[in-house]
């Protein structure tokens, strides 16, 4: 059960991070990585891994892309 909660929160996190690749909206992976982070520690509480892995490539693009743009834009 907390995996399909991990899952959900993942996929809401990767919605979020679509659009936040334009320049403009790029200041909203400061709302997206919190909240796949959330997703990550419900899944590590899961006893799978999918939920788990899918917040933690939303946390790795947001942070990527955050760094490659000095974390402005």
């Amino acid at each position: 059960m907390l995996n399909i909660v991990s899952i959900i929160i993942g996929v809401v996190a990767l919605l979020f991070a679509i659009p936040a690749f334009l320049p403009i909206l790029a200041l909203a992976y400061y709302l997206i990585i919190p909240l796949a982070i959330i997703g990550a520690v419900v899944g590590a509480a899961s006893s799978s891994n999918v939920g788990r892995n899918l917040n933690l490539l939303v946390i790795v693009v947001g942070v990527l892309r955050l760094m490659l743009t000095g974390g402005l834009f």
